[in-house]
């Protein structure tokens, strides 16, 4: 599976490559374009177009509101993934026993006082 960010085409750098720059939540960055122009929509086009991009590469064409609505399932999963890596630290430093109960502490040293 591949995860496919949202983002909007600013301004086209070079048209014979295909090459653009997008905006991703206020991040800039190069893209290609070659996957998302045809001869109807040639690559000058492409300007205020929202793409999801994969890997560098626009893969599609997406209206405003589906880039919204993507962006906030990505911060969504993005709280919920901290959640659980909060969760599985919090798991890797107070281990069950595989019965589920927690194992005993451990004793250094001799239980008797000094002689």
């Amino acid at each position: 599976m591949c995860l496919g960010i949202p983002g909007q085409i600013v301004k086209i750098d070079d048209a014979v490559r295909c090459l653009a720059t997008a905006d991703v939540s206020g991040v800039r960055r190069q893209v290609n374009l070659a996957c998302v122009v045809d001869d109807a929509h040639e690559v000058e086009s492409c300007v205020g177009d929202w793409v999801l991009i994969h890997a560098g590469f626009a893969m599609s064409r997406i209206d405003e509101a589906e880039a919204r609505a993507t962006m906030q399932i990505l911060v969504e999963l993005g709280e919920a993934q901290a959640e659980l890596d909060l969760m599985n630290s919090a798991a890797s430093s107070d281990p069950l026993q595989p019965d589920g109960r927690r194992p005993s502490p451990q004793v250094t040293g001799s239980s008797r006082g000094a002689p």
